[in-house]
């Protein structure tokens, strides 16, 4: 069996939730939830980092994947918040942040360049995939941000947390999560979230798949010696952080978080 045919057999792209080709020496995969901004489940984390260890074996030629969403309204806009309804325990808790987190890090170890072309709601676990990205590019519509201390009440591992830190820096880190307002195309391209901000949805598609067929028409030992090059300056030991996350998940806040996203009604934070 192809890479190909492993690859479409992935459940989310097999069930439509993710779209999957490959045009010459690019892969695209296609976050395709419109009805719900592209929200990620587990099956959608579990199977993007498959693509990618699929992708880091060599075979099929394909030399650079490019991340998109099937519509301009949202790249992704996190996690499927009905992930979370299930949760009782702080295990519940550490086992979402261990498995978010293992999968992004196969994103972000991919041993092919990773293109994101990032239009609408790119929030959540939508800023991870992207900041795991090597190459961002994005449509003016771009609103990115983590929203949590406004919606859900839960937090970022240390591990996303440091991506973020080490992309963007400590202070703005900060303003995003503290503040949980959302940034512009204008602050995208300031703060170096994104190289290069496209007018409309067309140019965007055709700027991605031409910055993608262009990066892959280059030495493609020099791209992965490159990546892990700068994987290791940035490899630190990370402090544990899972009383964080117990801390965060198992508050009243957490589970008030949860039910007024889901009943569309603003929260009621009380601190504990």
């Amino acid at each position: 069996m192809s890479i190909n045919e492993r690859i479409r057999n992935l459940s989310s792209i097999a069930g439509g939730l993710m779209g999957w080709e490959q045009r010459g020496q690019v892969g695209v995969v296609t976050f395709n939830r419109p009805e719900v901004r592209n929200a990620m489940t587990m099956g959608m984390y579990h199977d993007l980092a498959q693509v990618c260890r699929e992708l880091d074996t060599g075979g099929g030629g394909v030399r650079v994947l490019l991340l998109i969403s099937s519509d301009q309204n949202a790249f992704v806009s996190g996690t499927d918040i009905s992930e979370f309804k299930a949760f009782s325990t702080p295990e519940d808790a550490l086992a979402y942040e261990e498995t978010v987190g293992r999968c992004l890090t196969v994103l972000e170890r991919c041993a092919i360049p990773v293109i994101s072309a990032i239009s609408g709601a790119c929030t959540g676990g939508g800023m991870g995939i992207a900041v795991c990205s090597d190459i961002r590019i994005a449509q003016a519509n771009i609103k990115f941000g983590v929203p949590i201390a406004r919606t859900v009440g839960n937090c970022l591992s240390v591990e996303s947390i440091d991506r973020f830190v080490r992309l963007l820096g400590v202070a703005r880190v900060k303003e995003l999560v503290m503040t949980a307002e959302f940034g512009n195309a204008d602050k995208a391209m300031a703060w170096g979230l994104v190289s290069e901000v496209l007018a409309d949805w067309a140019a965007l598609v055709n700027r991605a798949h031409e910055l993608a067929a262009s990066v892959a028409e280059n030495a493609p030992i020099t791209l992965s010696v490159t990546k892990e090059a700068v994987r290791r300056l940035a490899k630190v030991p990370l402090p544990e952080g899972g009383d964080l996350i117990r801390r965060a998940y198992m508050s009243r806040d957490f589970r008030e978080g949860v039910d007024s996203f889901l009943n569309k009604r603003k929260p009621r934070w009380t601190g504990g």
